[in-house]
């Protein structure tokens, strides 16, 4: 497993340290299925809000509750891997919650990241972030790149 890839234990130490450091945190979520394009012009955008960049995803348990039972198609520590190897990003954590409240109320980053998808006042953990001083941006929705449409194009082409 990547040094990357931090236990929620292992993510709040770090968080300390780039307090310590005087360095700042960015904090995304999803699934980050069946990676694209999207993803990694969104991460890009992401790392460059501040000095590290920190990627939680959803546990397989969650992501079959959130998108059904064919989903994830690719298993959690697979999809951690996947994104560890990515330069921009920093640490990958993987939650087991439906949403990423509890885990960004803890790290509370200096900035809270979502897609365009989402509207600034729908992300969680947005009050947190903003109670303690951080801001919270929606990036700009990059169309046509999604992990369902993908799928669905490939059952198509069977």
């Amino acid at each position: 497993m990547s040094g990357k890839i931090l236990s929620h234990e292992d993510l709040l130490r770090e968080r300390t340290t780039l307090r310590t450091e005087g360095k700042s945190l960015v904090f995304t979520n999803g699934v980050f299925d069946l990676l694209h394009v999207g993803h990694v012009r969104y991460l890009q955008q992401a790392r460059a809000l501040g000095d590290a960049l920190v990627v939680a995803i959803n546990s397989d348990r969650s992501v079959r509750e959130l998108k059904g039972d064919s989903r994830p198609v690719i298993v959690e520590e697979e999809r951690a891997e996947i994104l560890a190897a990515l330069r921009q990003v920093t640490y990958v954590t993987i939650f087991d919650d439906i949403s990423p409240r509890t885990l960004i109320a803890n790290v509370l980053p200096d900035v809270l990241v979502k897609g365009g998808d989402y509207d600034v006042n729908e992300i969680h953990g947005r009050e947190e972030v903003e109670a303690a001083g951080g801001r919270v941006v929606s990036l700009p929705f990059i169309e046509g790149a999604s992990t369902s449409a993908m799928i669905e194009r490939m059952r198509k082409k069977k």
